[in-house]
Parts: structure tokens; sequence; C-alpha cells
């Protein structure tokens, strides 16, 4: 069987007629991309593929590795000349979709620590545009470092520095060369962390004035948010896809079908990057802030304030979760009837879709979401994605919001071990009549603090319910305030948390409907 590379573009090789092929000329690179994972891959690089499709940019991409190692990925990649097949499933209004496209836009991949040279020509490029980056949540941070140029910096932002520094020698400060930067790391103002960042090592290297006036007057440093599920390299399918395919494909990768991709900056941009144009779901905005909240607050709020009631109750996927009705009812009072009308500063007809969105996405037939997977740090997010609503909703409606507050309750009972073994605090939960453990997996001090209440205090009686709800309200570390204070939440708290551990969590879930 014959391995994916250009030359099955041209040769007459008989592609599936199911395969979307957009653009099958290698084109001239307008891209750097660091990071070659699977997110970029099936997030970025995929809408720079529909865009070539529809001759709408005509640029090609490099892939940088923003670490030592990894060989293994760019090599494939290499092999196959940049080719590879993104496979995007999920549903759609209730049906099953499935696309798969051959993704043509990437050309190549390198390592700046084995070809530093042949990375650094990639600065001196005149046709180079842009700069995209997925180097996890650590990868826009400010280190102090020496100015070295015979090996790759160390922090992702004084690789920016060097590199920038490099293109504005070989241009001698052309301001036309100035390059846009579409950061992708889930952090807050990503773009503008990653120029305060670079304008700290050209202040730290004394690259001078001028050039740090190109910086900040030729360059454009976006702030994002991105929003997609990539499941990536399909192992347990590669054999059945290979025969499918009729190719070999190293690098395939999967995704689900929602994107959403929203770009904080100029106008100017929507017309460069016409994403929009043809039917991809990016916004340019000049303010991100609106979209994350809502991303935090649907999306992320509706996992945290369902999955660890829903774990108690027997499940543990999330596509399983969605199949009981009584989840289904208690997401659509907790989105509908408390998150949304929370949300008073956004536009309700957006609200809605996205939340509606959710719906498909959690019940993706093709994503097994594990939700002990999903409950990991379940505190900070707590704090992050439901305490703000549950807050809210009180000061708009002037009482507590059912469902999330009975989520609160969820989220203790869940956390009711009383051992911590190889880093977890031992959970139990009763399926089927047996008692079954599980991992609980926090910050140490979050686990030491749960594992001591819960052996000094017994969730079976009301009285100890009680204890434990008022002590873990009262840790103004875990929430930044005595939740305690907020009137009535820690009476109703006590009551779920008792019931949770005195009867089947199933039947009081379905008895709070």
């Amino acid at each position: 069987m014959e391995k994916l590379n250009r030359s099955l573009l041209t040769n007459g090789f008989k592609f599936n007629d199911s395969l979307i092929i957009g653009n099958r000329e290698k084109l001239p690179e307008k891209v750097i991309q660091f990071g070659e994972g699977n997110f970029l891959r099936a997030f970025v690089d995929y809408m720079f593929d529909c865009l070539n499709a529809e001759g709408k940019f005509g640029g090609g991409i490099t892939l940088i590795q923003p670490i030592p190692g990894g060989d293994m990925i760019r090599d494939f990649i290499n092999e196959q000349e940049g080719l590879y097949t993104l496979i995007a499933r999920g549903n759609e209004n209730g049906e099953k979709v499935v696309n798969t496209r051959l993704i043509t836009s990437v050309n190549r991949c390198i390592n700046p620590y084995v070809d530093l040279d042949v990375y650094n020509d990639c600065a001196k490029n005149p046709e180079l545009r842009y700069v995209v980056s997925n180097t996890t949540e650590a990868g826009i941070t400010y280190k102090p470092e020496a100015y070295v140029d015979d090996k790759p910096q160390d922090t992702f932002p004084a690789k920016v520095c060097n590199f920038l520094n490099l293109r504005y020698k070989a241009f001698d400060g052309d301001k036309s060369k100035g390059l846009v930067f579409i950061p992708c790391e889930l952090i807050d103002d990503n773009g503008k962390a990653l120029k305060e960042c670079v304008l700290k090592y050209a202040n730290d290297w004394a690259l001078g004035a001028d050039f740090i006036d190109w910086v900040e007057t030729a360059c454009t440093f976006t702030s994002t948010l991105v929003d997609r599920i990539v499941t990536g390299y399909p192992r347990p399918e590669v054999e059945e896809l290979k025969e499918q395919f009729g190719y070999v494909d190293n690098v395939i990768d999967t995704s689900e079908i929602f994107h959403t991709w929203v770009i904080e900056g100029p106008a100017s941009l929507a017309e460069e990057l016409p994403f929009n144009q043809i039917g991809l779901n990016v916004i340019f905005t000049d303010n991100v802030k609106p979209y994350k909240k809502r991303k935090v607050r649907i999306l992320n709020g509706a996992h945290t304030c369902s999955v660890l009631g829903a774990y108690l109750a027997g499940h543990t996927i999330v596509r399983k979760m969605m199949a009981d009705p009584d989840i289904i009812k208690y997401l659509e009072i907790a989105l509908n009837d408390e998150i949304m009308p929370a949300l008073t500063d956004l536009d309700y007809d957006d609200l809605k879709a996205f939340a509606d969105a959710v719906f498909d996405r959690f019940k993706n037939p093709f994503i097994d979401h594990k939700i002990l997977d999903i409950s990991l740090n379940s505190t900070s997010k707590f704090r992050a994605r439901v305490l703000p609503t549950i807050k809210e909703y009180l000061a708009l409606k002037g009482s507590l919001p059912k469902v999330l507050t009975f989520s609160f309750a969820a989220y203790v009972a869940f956390y009711n071990g009383t051992e911590i073994k190889d880093g977890a605090l031992i959970g139990k939960r009763i399926i089927d009549g047996a008692e079954e453990e599980y991992p609980i997996k926090d910050d140490a001090a979050v686990l030491e603090t749960y594992a001591a209440l819960n052996a000094a205090n017994d969730a079976k009686t009301p009285e100890g319910a009680a204890s434990i709800i008022k002590a873990v309200c009262a840790n103004i570390s875990f929430w930044g305030e005595d939740l305690n204070e907020i009137e009535g939440f820690t009476d109703i708290c006590s009551d779920y948390l008792y019931k949770l551990s005195t009867e089947a969590p199933a039947d009081v879930i379905k008895s709070i409907l």
C-alpha cells in the first residue's frame, strides 16, 4: 500500500469519492506555526486549507517544533510532504455527520533544535505574514534568559523575539514586513501576554529603540479564543482506515465537527483572512472577552455542573450520560433557566444557539469523553465556571438557582474519600449495590482538606453533612470568599449532601427536576 505523499495528488491515484481534497499544489509559505500537535492541525491548518480550496489565501504553512524531542511526528509529516487526513465527526441537528478531508495546507515541519539555519531562514521569507502558536498554557511566560544565536531560545516568547529581530535585520526595518501573531494558547489575553514578553526580551537584550518601535507598530498581536474537541490519532481504527483510504497515513487526525475561533484584532484581518466568508465559524471582534465568558459559563459550566452528580449516579462517559432523560432535563434547566438568564450582557439568540450546540457536542457518538478526566481539578473549575453564575442569578432573581446549587453539593459528595493514595483521594460510589472506588485528582491541599473533613464528619447524618458543607464553604483559599454568607446556600447544600450520601444519587437528581 502506498504511503501518503504529494505525488498521489498528480499521478492519477484513485482517492475515495467521499474524501474532500482542496488545493493540490504546494503553495508559498505564508504561515509559521509553533506547534505540530493534533489540535492545531485539526483546527488552524484545517481552516487555512479551506481558504486555499476557495482560492482566498494561496499560502502554505511551516510547522515548528516548540520544544526538543518529538521527532517522530516531524519525520512522519515530512515523509508525507505535509499531507494528512482529518476526520471530523459528530452530531449536527441530531444527525451523525462524518467529514473526511485531505489537508494540503502544510508544507513541512522544522525542528529548530536540529535545523537551526533552516528555521532562521524562515524569518527572512518575504512572503511570511502570520505566526500561529499553541505551546500550552505555560508557553507564554517570561523567564530571564541570555541572548544566544547558536541555538533556539528556551521560552517561546524569547524565540519569537529572536525570530522578529532576525526579520527586522533582514528587511532593514521595513514596516511592511511585520507579522501578525494569532496565538491559540488557553490563557486570557494571549496575544497581549505574548507581546509583553517579547518586549521584555527586547529590552533585556538591548535590541534598540528602533526594533522595539518596529515590533510595536509593524506587528500585530491578536488575542483569541479557540473551541474544538480534537481526539487525535485514531489508533484503534487505523488498520480499517488504511483499507478505506487506500494509502498509509501515519498522522491521521480526528476531531468533532463543531469549531469556533474568535480573533480580537484590527478589522482589516477579516478581509485578509476571510474565514467567515466561506462558512467557517470564525468571529473577528474588538473584544474577545464576551465570547470567552460564553464558553466558560455555558460549555465548561455545563460540564462542571453535571458530570460529578452523573458519575455518582452511575455514568462514566459523557455521551452515555446524555442518554439519561433525567440528565438531559437537568442540563436543560441548568442552561436555559439558570445559566443563560444570568448572562445579561450577552445576546440571547447567540447564547441560545451556542447552548443548543452543547447538547449535540455532549452526545457526539464518536467521542468517549471520560467523566473522571473532566473531574480533574474540579474545585478551581467550579470557582471559575459555576460559582459566578450562582451569584449573578441570585442577584438578578432574588433566589438561588436550583440545579447549580445542587451541583455544588454534588461536587462535595464526589470528594467523599478519606484516604490519599498515589496523589489521588480515593472516593467511593455504589454501582448495582456494590461499592466501587475511584480516584479524585486535584491540588494536594484540596485533597488533604477533604480527607480530613470526611474522616471527622459523617455525611450520612444531617449534622455531619452540614459540618462538611459549612467547612468547605468557609474555605476562602478555595473560593476567594466565604460562601456561608450567601443567604440560604449552606442549608440547601447541606440537605442535598445528606440526601446524596443516604439515597441513590440518581433518585436525588430526579427529585430536583
